[in-house]
């Protein structure tokens, strides 16, 4: 038996709450900014609503539910960085979250070092193992959020963090995720399966 939950019946959180518990688990964009009115304190926060969006030309995207720091960084600079949120920082990522002032940098606030970016502005957190430097390709509207679209200019992976092939290595990125809740997800099971194309389909090799 299933249960049925209509959106226009339920309270804005209450559904909010079940569809971050089923969309899951959610890649986590650890985006920093900085401000022109305080360009010495950039701001660090995790967003949860985040995907890649275009492979050519590169663009990623987050989702700002509600106007937030990031969101309005973004949009007085028109840059912003993309840190991978590892399991390690896995306070630090939390703690980022928090609703700072304004004028308060979480990079201080929660002791994290920053990293020169090479193309923007903001800063890329030190010690996270791959990061994402963008500039502003577009943003839509959407209610209560707007969704931040970059154009992905570099890119940076730590050597720890890279395989054999040349690739980064989720066993060694070791990625947060969010789930429902207060939940985080780390990296378990991890399945290797190839795709089947139809000329395998149709002989029976699906294997």
């Amino acid at each position: 038996m299933r249960i049925d939950f209509d959106p226009s019946a339920m309270s804005h959180n209450a559904f909010y709450r079940l569809l971050t518990a089923v969309v899951v688990p959610r890649p986590i964009a650890w985006v920093s900014t900085v401000s022109k009115e305080h360009p010495g304190r950039p701001n660090l926060a995790p967003h949860s609503f985040f995907t890649v969006s275009c492979v050519e030309p590169p663009i990623v995207q987050f989702t700002s539910v509600t106007r937030k720091d990031s969101l309005r960084n973004v949009e007085e600079t028109g840059e912003f960085v993309v840190n991978l949120a590892p399991e390690g920082l896995f306070r630090e990522v939390n703690d980022t979250a928090t609703d700072f002032p304004t004028e308060v940098s979480e990079f201080e606030a929660v002791g994290l070092e920053q990293e020169a970016s090479l193309r923007v502005e903001p800063p890329r957190v030190a010690s996270s193992p791959a990061a994402l430097e963008c500039v502003l390709h577009s943003m839509l509207t959407l209610g209560d959020s707007t969704v931040v679209f970059g154009r992905v200019v570099h890119a940076v992976v730590s050597e720890e963090a890279l395989a054999e092939d040349g690739l980064p290595d989720i066993g060694l990125l070791r990625p947060l995720t969010r789930l429902g809740r207060n939940e985080w997800g780390t990296v378990g099971e991890v399945l290797d399966k190839p795709r089947i194309r139809w000329s395998d389909w149709q002989k029976g090799k699906r294997s």
